[in-house]
């Protein structure tokens, strides 16, 4: 069925639908990952975005439900150049348009990606609708404006607290919108963890006397998290505190910092950040559209972007805090950052 892609600019790509067959708006961004579109569609970072794959064929190898990052798919929208309706791998268990068909979520194919990519990387991220209809940009201009993603993490997080049971030091996720291989990552060193919905308030935290407090990683801006911010600044100094993606926005805003929004975000797996620490170059897995623009004083920075320099790490000068900006437990990317966890538990 043939389907358009109309941006807030009035750029128009012409295209042919797939998956679940249902207008949608978000804010339109590229992700330049040359695999990984599974654990790109359900994690929830994405949630409230139409998502661009800058390779350009998808779903060749399917979709397996064992390597998902979520319990189900986030984005609004999933453009790609073309897509694999013959995919083949031992591990697949359907295609790409049956499981966007099942998840309720609208794909577009036949764009020139390359094009789009070029628009969104010169203009910046922007709002957009992928329709059915032959609408015009004045057309679906009211359902553009109307879009926010304030309310993001509210509706990505958990509504109840989970316990995975461990032998090692106790973790308390509080859980923005975290992706399964976070938890993963820490049961692999042995960790008993316990989840939190987004908004527990501190006391119930401390209350399991967790030896380390984790901000995960999530959607959205982190401004718009005033209560949670609030809640953060409660814990700071009564437990080691560390955080991955908005957990590290969240945590600097806790502390004094600022954040800001990036043009067109990163959003990949193939981003070079120095780790001042150790003095080496690390390729980098990298989902987010906000950065931390002013480190707070009492934070030092221990890595940066090497594209655009912008802070990718930081640790606190006294107390024992520690943040980074990319996604160490990658999927998909690099496994190369998997030692930050190690450093992470240091802090107990």
């Amino acid at each position: 069925m043939k389907a358009k892609l109309i941006l807030q600019d009035g750029t128009i790509f012409e295209g042919k639908a797939f998956g679940y067959l249902k207008d949608s708006v978000g804010e339109v961004v590229f992700n330049t990952s040359m695999t990984g579109y599974g654990e790109v569609l359900t994690d929830p970072s994405y949630y409230g975005q139409i998502v661009t794959m800058t390779y350009p064929l998808i779903g060749n190898y399917g979709i397996n439900l064992e390597d998902v990052e979520s319990t189900g798919v986030h984005v609004k929208g999933f453009i790609v150049r073309e897509k694999s309706d013959d995919p083949n791998n031992f591990r697949c268990e359907m295609d790409l348009d049956t499981y966007l068909k099942q998840n309720k979520v609208i794909g577009l194919e036949g764009i020139d990606t390359r094009a789009l990519t070029k628009i969104l990387r010169n203009n910046g991220t922007m709002r957009g609708i992928i329709t059915l209809e032959k609408a015009s940009l004045e057309e679906v201009k009211s359902k553009l404006d109307k879009f926010s993603n304030t309310e993001a993490v509210r509706t990505v997080t958990r509504r109840e607290i989970e316990h995975i049971k461990g032998t090692g030091k106790k973790v308390a996720v509080m859980d923005f919108g975290v992706k399964q291989n976070i938890l993963r990552s820490f049961a692999a060193r042995g960790c008993d963890i316990t989840v939190f919905p987004a908004q527990t308030k501190p006391q119930e935290v401390l209350d399991i006397n967790p030896d380390l407090i984790f901000l995960s990683n999530g959607p959205g801006d982190p401004e718009d998290l005033s209560d949670v911010i609030e809640n953060i600044k409660e814990l700071v100094g009564k437990k080691p505190i560390v955080g991955i993606c908005l957990g590290h926005q969240l945590l600097a805003l806790a502390l004094g910092g600022q954040t800001d929004k990036l043009k067109f975000g990163h959003r990949g797996g193939n981003h070079p950040v120095k780790d001042l620490e150790e003095g080496r170059v690390f390729i980098t897995s990298q989902n987010h559209g906000y950065y931390v623009s002013q480190v707070p004083e009492n934070m030092e920075v221990t890595h940066i972007n090497l594209n655009d320099n912008t802070v990718e790490g930081m640790r606190h000068k006294e107390l024992s805090i520690y943040s980074v900006q990319y996604h160490p437990e990658a999927c998909p990317g690099p496994k190369d950052n998997d030692y930050i966890f190690d450093k992470f538990l240091e802090l107990v």
